[in-house]
């Protein structure tokens, strides 16, 4: 008789615990940076996430906007709009963690990702430096 109950409490109690491992609410789509002068497109790349330059909101130079602040000099020249800045972003808690890019400054950085609403949190990491900004919906 105590079995059956025993059971349903752990059933119960695996109800319960399955918030904590679900997947982070979905990043797809295009959204805004704060700054207000780029789009940013999050999509389905293999198994996890990826953003790329989707679209520029205000002009670009003659010939296109290039990555002249790599640290390679062999990419200085490639051109920015459709460019992949966010790669190897997978589900870890409430958040995407990957990799991220920006072509401002040519740093390479370590992304955690995070979905509220219609707003993204978007934290980059450089060693033990970080910076936070908030995206919206586009």
């Amino acid at each position: 008789m105590k079995m059956p109950i025993l059971a349903a409490a752990a059933g119960a109690a695996a109800l319960i615990a399955a918030p904590a491992n679900a997947a982070p609410a979905s990043i797809a789509g295009k959204w805004k940076t704060d700054d207000g002068r780029s789009i940013i497109e999050f999509y389905k790349c293999g198994e996890a996430m990826c953003g790329k330059i989707a679209r520029f909101l205000v002009p670009e130079p003659a010939g296109g906007a290039r990555d002249g602040e790599n640290p390679d000099k062999a990419k200085r020249d490639r051109k920015l709009l459709g460019l992949r800045i966010f790669w190897q972003l997978k589900p870890d808690g409430s958040s995407w963690e990957g990799e991220g890019y920006s072509p401002e400054d040519g740093r390479y950085f370590n992304a955690d990702i995070s979905r509220q609403g219609n707003r993204l949190k978007v934290k980059g990491c450089v060693v033990v430096f970080c910076r936070t900004v908030t995206w919206t919906r586009a």
